[in-house]
């Protein structure tokens, strides 16, 4: 549905992208993250076509961006990271003047309204001036305005930016009933974001793209955990003679209880559980390990590796 195929932006002597490539399926959920400056909004830019590459190309549903823009606009709902709002318009006079720049028909415009107003819960607000509003509300337009014409692809940049926990929530909620319609884009810098409402993640860094992956593969287990109250020089003997258990390195060690991570598969846990309770030792835990994608975002945007999970 979306193809990126080695996009590169220059502002001047600034490389804001840097040849980036990817492709996106219909019914994706994906989450672009980086720290403010990643050049995640310039890529949302050039795939709605605001933006023209310095060179490389995009293609939603198999047509180049940069030849028609247009095509791409139709299908694309966009809410830019600061969405620009009339604030003397009501919220339904701005949505109907919105409705007519998406070219929503007139015969259609009415249920195309009170379809937005109802997915964004913004029935109490229709007739409000939008300067009244809230910013947690300000945001509901925003993306109320993104989907008036029902697109086939919704880019999201930051969309939870401001609003408090409750609103973040409504946020999230809004964002997977829309996902059932629609394949999703959010940009943002914020971890939890992504974890809450995406399956694929896109990690950004100094405008290059370094990781791209499903969350459950980049999450999945890397290893066993293994609790026991005895020392290095005591387990290791224990375990390494095991069938499967490649290594094993201690973590902490607190309270007499030391942790360490065994470089071993699911498979290994019964033989691993057996051979420290015979060796006297007492079992207080023994888990798979999983990658933590927190430890993740902050190892490539310190300087680790490209990584791409498939």
């Amino acid at each position: 549905m979306i193809e990126v195929a080695g996009v590169t932006r220059r502002f001047g002597d600034f490389t804001a992208v840097a040849d980036v490539s990817f492709r996106i399926q219909a019914g994706e959920i994906v989450g672009l993250l980086g720290h403010n400056g990643a050049g995640k909004t310039t890529l949302m830019k050039m795939i709605t076509g605001y933006l023209e590459p310095t060179s490389g190309t995009i293609r939603v549903e198999g047509v180049p961006v940069s030849e028609d823009p247009s095509h791409a606009q139709s299908r694309i709902g966009y809410l830019p990271e600061n969405c620009p709002l009339y604030p003397e318009m009501t919220v339904l006079e701005y949505l109907d003047f919105q409705a007519g720049l998406h070219g929503v028909p007139e015969s259609r415009r009415e249920a195309a309204l009170a379809r937005a107003i109802r997915l964004t819960e913004l029935a109490p607000k229709a007739l409000a001036p939008i300067h009244t509003l809230s910013r947690g509300y300000r945001q509901r337009v925003g993306v109320a305005q993104a989907i008036l014409h029902r697109p086939r692809i919704l880019i999201l940049d930051e969309p939870t930016n401001g609003l408090d926990p409750t609103q973040i929530l409504h946020m999230r909620r809004l964002i997977r009933d829309l996902a059932k319609e629609a394949t999703v884009i959010v940009s943002t810098h914020i971890l939890q974001e992504v974890q809450a409402v995406c399956e694929r993640v896109i990690i950004m860094r100094g405008g290059r793209k370094v990781v791209d992956g499903r969350l459950d593969e980049l999450q999945r287990a890397s290893g066993l955990e293994l609790v026991v109250d005895r020392p290095l020089e005591v387990v290791r003997p224990v375990v390494e003679k095991l069938a499967g258990v490649l290594d094993i390195k201690l973590l902490t060690e607190e309270g007499g209880r030391f942790r360490y991570h065994l470089e071993a598969g699911m498979e290994q846990a019964p033989e691993v559980a057996r051979a420290v309770q015979e060796a006297g030792f007492a079992l207080h835990g023994l888990c798979p390990e999983k990658q933590d994608l927190e430890a993740l975002f902050a190892e490539v945007q310190s300087g680790g590796e490209v990584r791409h999970v498939a």
